[in-house]
């Protein structure tokens, strides 16, 4: 059985820093969380000119996880728990912040001199509360490292994370996910399988889809019922899409600022914490 939608929200601009702003459907104003997902945000294409100077300075997350998808150009990353990584288009990172950690991160030093595209999508995945205090770890997933999806003809979907159609992807979630980036070709469709009973979402990055008699838009998200699962999509024009599905956690969210625990005593702590140093330092 095919799976309904239950909401369709928009991309809205927010300013994350005083030089970047990025669109976010999730959380929404009609739709806060489908916990694991928290937040997804998407840094759509731009053209960095030479010589720029940009990059998000040392800041702290804990208790989640920031997953970030490469879709043009380079990305760095660096924390202070040794995680260092180069993403190329196509590439993936799972930074799991764990206790608490702080990073760095933005468009590599060669983009900043030489100049050229840009664009990706970060999302926040949550962690259980019995785990919020392990150890943070780094993963890195080459755009190679991730499985082909077979598919009909008009298709390409490759597997990030959890696992799919008995394929296993290279990125190592806490609790069952399934990450999927799909291009699908002008008058193509496509059939997808979902778990029933997991958050399924759908974020359509380029492109126009059709779904349930729905047209979906460029930076629409689809969040879909929980009960079914099967979707069916058929591209209107060459499209290109992030799917999401997740076992639900089913735990009070505490989100603010750079941290996602489970109460509003633990976000103070976490802010108190950081501000005493017990993050411990970056350089730039």
């Amino acid at each position: 059985m095919f799976k309904k939608i239950m909401h369709i929200l928009d991309g809205r601009a927010k300013k994350i820093t005083d030089e970047e702003t990025v669109l976010q459907p999730l959380p929404h104003s009609d739709f806060r969380f489908a916990n694991p997902f928290i937040l997804l945000h998407h840094i759509t294409p731009e053209q960095i000119e030479p010589g720029s100077v940009r990059r998000i300075h040392p800041h702290p997350h804990r208790g989640f996880s920031p997953v970030t998808l490469m879709l043009r150009g380079e990305g760095f990353h660096r924390d202070n728990h040794g995680g260092e990584g180069i993403l190329s288009a196509g590439d993936v990172q799972w930074m799991f912040a764990g206790s608490g950690l702080l990073h760095s991160e933005g468009p590599t030093d060669n983009l900043l001199k030489k100049g050229g595209d840009y664009e990706l999508i970060q999302l926040w995945i949550n962690s259980p509360a019995h785990l919020k205090w392990e150890a943070p770890f780094y993963q890195l997933a080459k755009k190679t490292d991730q499985p082909i999806v077979p598919t009909a003809s008009g298709a390409s979907i490759r597997l990030v994370a959890g696992d799919y159609e008995g394929l296993q992807g290279p990125l190592q979630a806490q609790t069952p996910i399934t990450i999927l980036g799909g291009e699908l070709y002008a008058g193509k469709q496509l059939q997808l399988t979902a778990r029933p009973g997991h958050w399924t979402l759908l974020y359509l990055i380029s492109g126009q889809l059709q779904i349930n008699g729905e047209n979906i838009l460029p930076h629409q998200l689809i969040v879909f019922e929980k009960e079914n699962d099967e979707l069916l999509i058929r591209s209107c024009v060459d499209s290109h899409f992030l799917y999401l599905s997740g076992e639900p956690i089913d735990e009070p969210v505490a989100a603010g600022g750079n941290f996602v625990m489970n109460t509003s005593e633990e976000l103070k702590q976490a802010e108190a914490d950081y501000k005493a140093g017990k993050f411990g330092t970056l350089s730039f």
